[in-house]
């Protein structure tokens, strides 16, 4: 089941483990069965903390497994096999329910086991989901510090009758207590907030202690933390405050083309960025949301940022890098059918419309890309675009054309995603050149149209081109002096990761030639 390498890894990994752990298995006459009882048999025997017993209860999924604390209540379940993605979420639980400590914050476990009830969560994955394994290790991590939380963990492309009766189109997905609770990429943070239900009111009052910054960074992209970087390596006072650290890039799988990098993945991106931040002198402030920018009345004197939950930053320079998010189709049934047929991340939930029909709306490169993906996947593709051409990459459309399962309509608007019993059932859409509507039967539809900046908070404060991006000059200076901004905000062109952290750098140089600039006297 394992590697050589991966064994001695995970043998070293299991030295750490301080208590006694019980994995305990459930299993029944599947292929996937045999796989779970080799994996756990090659488990057993690299500490001599690990046991391992067969379940006798009928009452648990098959095949899952638990990982218990002997002597206690203490542990998380698998349903099915946590390898790709997962793999990471199952070693982290192991090491936990082993009580080796966790690199969450003092002030988020504290958080966490200051929690008053029972929580049991269910969280739908896929392997292949890279958004998945954050909310999974959260929901872990939570379950071992607070025995009010326990958590398990289902594979959806294993457990298909669930899936399929509980109508889960997305993942991931969370159930708390029986009842659909969370959907998408979650942080612990951000789970812990919505639990707590006086966080908000916490961090707002920690915020508004805030020395005034000079400069802070908002928006946690590539952008962002480059521009955090470089602000905090010329020894000056630095904030950097983000929705979600990371951005858009947390949602991507494949990334080939940073340079010195040959491939990585979007999640290890992002995991590099944020450590690489964290190296220097940054007050990094997640899960915040600008609502309001308010300019300096003096030039050289604080801006203020407002935020979503009523607190105030204050910064002689800001760098505005809040990216931009998917563009969505803006056609009857799209809202309706989020989540229920209607997607945007195929990696996350392709599995889920195994052998399904679906389409793909979009002939750029994310949409090819995303064909391609799914059509190793699902029943058939049907690609959509808008253009008399698709606009990928030659090498991708060459690659698409040779797939037997994919169809491909250019000149294509789409029109409506239908539906029946609640999910996506169709769409329909009118050919271009004659003026023809046609509909399509299908179960899923993926849309890869571009991306909208995120600029709604902005209007009337700050100059905006008409597609609502924030124009910048050569330095990366907006319409107010002394508030900068890089990135896919930007009217800059080519929407890229390494473009992206070159303008953040950039930005942060900008501000501090502006400080030195402009002294306060």
């Amino acid at each position: 089941m394992l590697d050589a390498n991966i064994k001695q890894q995970l043998k070293a990994y299991m030295e750490k483990l301080q208590q006694p752990i019980e994995l305990v298995a459930a299993y029944d006459d599947s292929d996937k069965s045999q796989e779970l009882r080799e994996l756990l048999e090659e488990l057993e025997p690299m500490s001599e903390k690990i046991s391992l017993r067969t379940e006798e209860s009928s009452d648990v999924r098959r095949p899952s497994f638990a990982i218990n604390r002997v002597g206690s209540d203490m542990g998380v379940r698998f349903a099915g096999i946590p390898m790709g993605h997962e793999f990471t979420s199952l070693v982290l639980a192991l090491l936990q329910v082993g009580g080796h400590p966790s690199k969450a914050s003092q002030d988020v476990i504290e958080q966490i086991q200051q929690l008053d009830g029972d929580f049991e969560f269910e969280t739908y994955f896929s392997l292949s989901c890279q958004n998945c394994p954050d909310v999974v290790q959260a929901l872990n991590l939570m379950s071992v510090l607070n025995p009010g939380v326990r958590h398990t963990a289902i594979d959806g492309a294993l457990f298909q009758d669930e899936v399929e009766k509980r109508e889960i189109m997305s993942v991931p997905s969370v159930y708390l207590n029986g009842e659909p609770w969370g959907q998408g990429r979650m942080t612990l943070e951000e789970i812990v907030s919505r639990l707590d239900t006086k966080s908000d009111e916490k961090e707002a009052e920690k915020i508004n202690q805030k020395d005034t910054f000079e400069v802070l960074v908002i928006g946690g992209g590539p952008a962002g933390a480059a521009a955090a970087i470089y602000a905090a390596r010329k020894g000056i006072s630095t904030g950097i405050a983000a929705e979600r650290f990371g951005g858009q890039v947390v949602d991507t799988m494949g990334i080939e083309n940073l340079i010195s990098v040959p491939y990585t993945e979007g999640p290890k991106l992002v995991t590099a960025m944020e450590q690489h931040v964290k190296e220097y002198d940054v007050d990094i402030m997640n899960m915040q949301m600008a609502e309001k920018l308010i300019p300096a009345t003096k030039r050289g004197m604080p801006h203020e940022i407002r935020l979503a939950n009523g607190a105030s930053l204050k910064a002689r320079t800001v760098v505005l890098s809040t990216g931009a998010r998917w563009r969505p189709l803006g056609v009857p049934g799209e809202v309706e059918y989020r989540n229920k047929g209607v997607a945007y991340c195929p990696h996350c939930d392709g599995p889920l419309f195994k052998g399904k029909h679906v389409a793909v709306i979009g002939g750029g490169n994310s949409g090819v890309e995303a064909a391609i993906d799914l059509a190793n996947i699902v029943g058939h593709v049907t690609l959509i675009e808008f253009g008399a051409e698709m606009r990928a990459d030659d090498v991708l459309q060459k690659k698409l054309r040779s797939l037997n399962n994919v169809d491909i309509i250019t000149s294509g608007q789409t029109t409506e995603v239908v539906g029946e019993n609640g999910r996506v059932s169709g769409l329909k859409y009118t050919d271009r050149n004659t003026g023809e509507n046609h509909h399509v039967t299908l179960e899923g539809v993926f849309v890869q149209i571009g991306l909208v900046p995120n600029t709604e908070w902005l209007k009337g404060d700050i100059e905006l081109s008409q597609h609502g991006e924030i124009i910048v000059n050569d330095r990366n200076e907006t319409s107010i002096p002394g508030v900068f901004a890089a990135g896919d905000v930007t009217t800059v062109p080519y929407k890229q990761i390494v473009i992206s952290m070159g303008e953040g750098s950039k930005a942060a140089l900008s501000a501090f030639d502006f400080l030195i600039r402009n002294s306060v006297d």
